[in-house]
């Protein structure tokens, strides 16, 4: 009989809600103290996810939920690049 894997569940800082890993967009505080958008899920530093919703991300913006996740403040340019990514609604591949 087969053995049935464990989906890891991440909590989306916008909507607090749990859900699988892989419905999450992932940003990354890296070593560097750079913030970036991880599309493979592996990247190496802290981590914060966000639901592939526009309502979540205007919530952890107002709330200001992903600067205190990461411990690091969110660019403007980051913040568009999100916008942009969520907006044309493409799936990454991990």
């Amino acid at each position: 009989m087969a053995k049935q894997r464990k989906i890891p569940m991440r909590i989306c800082v916008g909507c607090r809600d749990k859900k699988p890993k892989r419905e999450l967009l992932r940003l990354v505080r890296t070593p560097e103290s750079e913030v970036q958008i991880d599309l493979s899920g592996k990247m190496s530093g802290r981590g914060a996810y966000i639901c592939k919703q526009k309502a979540c991300l205007e919530k952890a913006l107002k709330g200001k939920r992903l600067e205190k996740n990461l411990e690091h403040p969110i660019s403007e340019g980051l913040i568009t690049a999100i916008k942009a990514l969520l907006e044309s609604g493409d799936e990454y591949r991990s």
